[in-house]
């Protein structure tokens, strides 16, 4: 049941995304700036003739049939061309009348289907067909009209073009939403010659307006020279008044002069006497403030910190006291209790002595009593061990002279050789003759000393088996007869 109803779930899942891309297929919108032309079928559009064969949606969506009909878009966005046209106007004259056509296509059904039918596949080339429908208008419009027109009313050009190509523009399913002459273009100076009449005529009235206005101003300029002059002489008259008055102004002021200043001079001296006065009273009150006061202020001050220091003095003291009675106190308490711990220490440390002392002296007993019986267990197992040596190296000797005799120069023949060899130690020149053959010569006889050493052991040997018994001088020691010479003996292995 469970898998039933997920086939059943899968196949709605598949059925709604089957519908959302076929509906996604199926269905277009018409942007703002765009119609869409659906082909494909027939449609009947409101203001157009029964079965045209398409249908025209703008600004909503529609549904179409892939597979069936087709969609394609036409722009309603605006265009511009350039206009440059050479024409000739009713006088003859040639000119050129350059200018821009702003157009788009119409709004309406029929204007868009009659674009649609002309530009759906070429939008590109409108342009250039709208710029020869003007071309052409603008031809003719301008063969009816004098250059003098064209430049007073350029309105008028422009209004007889758009009513002029109106009727092909409705045709073609555009509308024309600017037209402007922007310049006329004149190759002859036809225009130009037309106006240097007028610039004749303006140069003209400006040079006389510039001689009048020259005129005035000389005029203006002489009045002013004049006024002043006028003003120039009332100035210097004025002047010689002033001057006389300053001078008769002097003089009274030279005669007052000394009488001015003798009265000036008296009033000086009384105002200095006046000054002098104030000025003693002011250093009296100054003495009064600096000297007097400031005295009184430094006595009482002293006076006050001797009181102070005084008190100050008497209160260390007491202090000090105090402080010398309370560490007498502490210093005796601490000698008191310091001697108690050294007595009980020093009982402490002599019973730890005592003790101390009877455990090293009973360890030293034990250990001596162990050492003694060590060295005496030792020195018997040693003279145990010399004994088996002893009686071994016998019956070996007993037994086979020859090969203990060989086994003891063996072991020892390094020994036998450097013995040999000491002999050129002290050698500190060498003369060898034979060369290498001397060499081998030399360490044959050396080697040969050694064998000669080794019979004389044997022969000794021998004897000693054929004697059957100890020397003369008594019992053989360590294997060889009494009085046998040290050099002759052969060190035996365990013998020190």
């Amino acid at each position: 049941m469970p898998m039933i109803v997920g086939v059943v779930a899968g196949a709605v899942v598949l059925a709604l995304i089957f519908i959302v891309v076929v509906f996604k297929l199926m269905w277009r919108v018409a942007e703002p700036n765009e119609a869409l032309v659906i082909s494909g079928s027939k449609h009947r559009t409101e203001g157009l003739e029964e079965g045209m064969g398409f249908r025209i949606v703008t600004g909503r969506g529609t549904l179409v049939t892939p597979g069936v009909q087709a969609v394609r878009k036409l722009s309603l966005d605006l265009n511009e061309t350039e206009l440059s046209v050479d024409c000739v106007t009713h006088q003859g004259i040639p000119l050129k009348v350059r200018g821009v056509v702003i157009f788009k296509v119409g709004d309406d059904f029929v204007s868009i289907a009659n674009a649609a039918r002309r530009f759906l596949d070429q939008q590109k080339l409108m342009s250039e067909r709208v710029h020869n429908v003007f071309a052409g208008h603008l031809r003719s419009i301008v063969g009816g009209l004098t250059v003098e027109d064209m430049i007073r009313d350029r309105d008028k050009l422009t209004g007889q073009t758009r009513a002029a190509c109106g009727t092909e523009m409705e045709k073609l399913g555009l509308i024309v939403d600017s037209l402007q002459i922007h310049e006329i273009e004149d190759p002859t100076g036809y225009i130009k010659n037309l106006a240097m009449p007028h610039a004749a005529a303006v140069q003209r009235d400006a040079r006389i307006a510039q001689a009048e206005a020259n005129r005035l101003a000389t005029e203006a300029e002489q009045q002013a020279a004049a006024r002043m002059s006028e003003a120039t002489r009332d100035s210097e008259i004025l002047q010689a008044g002033y001057q006389a008055e300053r001078d008769k102004a002097s003089a009274n002021s030279r005669q007052a002069g000394p009488l001015a200043d003798a009265g000036s001079r008296q009033q000086v001296v009384v105002q200095e006497t006046r000054v002098a006065e104030l000025e003693a009273h002011r250093r009296e009150q100054q003495l009064q403030a600096d000297v007097r006061k400031p005295a009184d202020a430094k006595a009482y001050e002293k006076r006050t910190l001797a009181e102070a220091e005084r008190d100050v003095r008497i209160s260390a003291a007491q202090a000090k006291a105090q402080e010398t009675e309370l560490a007498a106190a502490a210093e005796a308490t601490r000698v008191k209790t310091a001697a108690a711990a050294e007595a009980e220490a020093t009982k402490a440390r002599g019973a730890a002595a005592a003790t101390a002392t009877r455990a090293t002296g009973e360890a030293e007993a034990a250990a001596a009593q162990a050492k003694g019986l060590a060295i005496a267990e030792s020195t018997r197992a040693k003279g145990l061990a010399e004994a088996e040596a002893i009686a071994a190296r016998a019956a070996a000797l007993a037994e086979n002279q020859e090969a203990v005799v060989a086994q003891q120069l063996a072991e020892n023949w390094p020994e036998i050789v450097r013995a040999g060899a000491g002999a050129f130690g002290n050698v500190e020149h060498m003369v060898l003759l034979n060369g290498a053959e001397g060499m081998s010569d030399m360490f044959t006889k050396a080697l040969t000393m050694g064998g000669t050493g080794l019979g004389l052991a044997r022969q000794l040997l021998a004897s000693m088996n054929q004697n059957g018994h100890a020397g003369k001088d008594g019992p053989p020691v360590n294997g060889f007869p009494a009085g046998t010479p040290a050099s002759q003996k052969v060190p035996v292995e365990g013998e020190s």
